[in-house]
């Protein structure tokens, strides 16, 4: 990891004009072709053939997939749920009225009808992003879930990744499809022969679905564009090394431009990290790609006072945001961007991937600096209303037909003027 006396933000501009370029051609050609495209582009992308009547997830490859699994694997899969649905009710806002000398006004609060959740699942399948994505959408009522996951094939079958599908099944989930990439934005958002058109998208994905979602965006609505994962770390002179070096590997390992940061008052915790990342990474299986982007992208800054590491923070805006300092609660309300919050040296990043409750699926790229993570209240509408009395219209008459003709709107005050004026 590199010391830098300034952090400056790294170039998050993943997308090169070739890589937009071939996403729309791909994007338009399932449009067009609809299921034939997808069949192409699954083809060409993951190296898989497969027809339009394997495109579904079948009872049968449900029964295969739960059979795949352990019993405890099954069991702690319903226990993420539990605790994910636990949290996301909390979240559920109230629909509200009001009545004024005008008469009554407020807000109903409308679901989203069709909701489409891509799930990963090339070199790290994600089954708890069926979690993360599927029980805020389920809590907010949302009626008609569809999720796509990139095929594989396995005994010569063309299969999704078998954790995804139960996590889909336990969540009720009826539609689910082994499609990936380009592709399953597209179907969503156009809909084909076999894959339904949905309302909006959520979920994380590579580089080219994240382009697709930014392209198609629009057409559909999307939580937000992802970039590579990140963390930052702020950590004193009694910080445990060890736990600051786990939690940068555990970031880092994700792919090699994971963004791992740590900011500190403590020049002596440095060296102490320095060495606990080089024993941890010796026997950790996905060493190759976490200690490329701790080389590539990992950074640490050294401040004079904790007070300037948030500072640090809040510029930064990270994804996850880990406090590991003594009395670390006590400085929650000096966070202004960050996608999620860690507060103390138990709250490691990892339970907020799988269970904690919070969801995982967070903005990048300082995204943080005007929203914070996927929640119930992506997968709902605020409607207002309005029932305005015969007084109320008087009382608004002359305000409104004022603005009206102002704007040139002749035709807006008239439509005023027809109800209060007694000729």
């Amino acid at each position: 990891m590199e010391i830098v006396r300034d952090y400056k933000r790294l170039n998050f501009e993943r997308f090169s004009k070739s890589d937009l370029s071939v996403t729309a051609k791909d994007i338009e050609l399932v449009k067009r072709e609809k299921d034939k495209a997808i069949i192409k582009l699954t083809k060409k992308y993951d190296k898989v053939s497969i027809n339009r009547d394997k495109m579904r997830v079948s009872n049968e490859e449900i029964k295969k997939a739960y059979e795949s699994l352990s019993e405890d694997q099954i069991q702690e899969i319903k226990n993420a749920k539990n605790r994910i649905e636990g949290f996301c009710k909390n979240q559920l806002p109230e629909a509200w009225r009001m009545a004024n000398d005008i008469g009554e006004l407020g807000e109903i609060i409308v679901p989203i009808e069709r909701v489409g959740c891509y799930i990963p699942g090339g070199n790290y399948p994600l089954p708890s992003t069926v979690l993360m994505t599927v029980v805020p959408a389920k809590i907010a009522g949302v009626k008609e879930i569809v999720i796509c996951t990139p095929p594989k094939i396995k005994d010569d079958s063309v299969i999704a990744n078998e954790a995804i599908v139960v996590a889909a099944d336990v969540l009720g989930v009826k539609e689910i499809f082994k499609v990936g990439g380009i592709q399953a934005i597209a179907a969503m958002t156009y809909g084909t022969e076999t894959i339904p058109k949905v309302d909006k998208i959520v979920g994380p994905g590579n580089k080219y679905v994240s382009v697709a979602k930014k392209l198609v965006y629009g057409d559909v609505d999307i939580d937000f564009i992802a970039g590579p994962t990140e963390v930052l770390i702020i950590a004193d002179k009694n910080s445990k090394p060890e736990y600051i070096a786990a939690d940068l590997i555990a970031q880092a390992e994700h792919d090699v431009n994971a963004c791992p940061v740590l900011v500190t008052d403590s020049k002596e915790i440095v060296d102490k990290v320095k060495v606990e990342i080089e024993n941890q990474l010796s026997d950790l299986s996905t060493k190759r790609i976490a200690e490329k982007s701790l080389k590539n992208n990992g950074k640490i800054i050294i401040t004079k006072t904790i007070e300037e590491c948030f500072e640090i923070a809040n510029e930064f805006a990270p994804e996850h945001l880990e406090i590991m300092i003594e009395n670390a609660n006590e400085y929650l309300g000096r966070i202004q961007n960050a996608g999620s919050i860690f507060i103390g040296e138990n709250s490691v990043e990892a339970l907020g991937d799988y269970s904690s409750g919070p969801n995982h699926v967070l903005p990048t790229s300082g995204l943080a600096r005007i929203r914070g993570g996927l929640s119930v209240r992506d997968f709902i509408k605020f409607v207002s209303f309005q029932n305005i009395t015969k007084t109320g219209i008087g009382k608004l008459q002359k305000t409104v037909t004022t603005l009206a003709r102002l704007e040139s709107l002749e035709g807006h005050a008239r439509s005023v003027e027809k109800r209060t004026d007694p000729t």
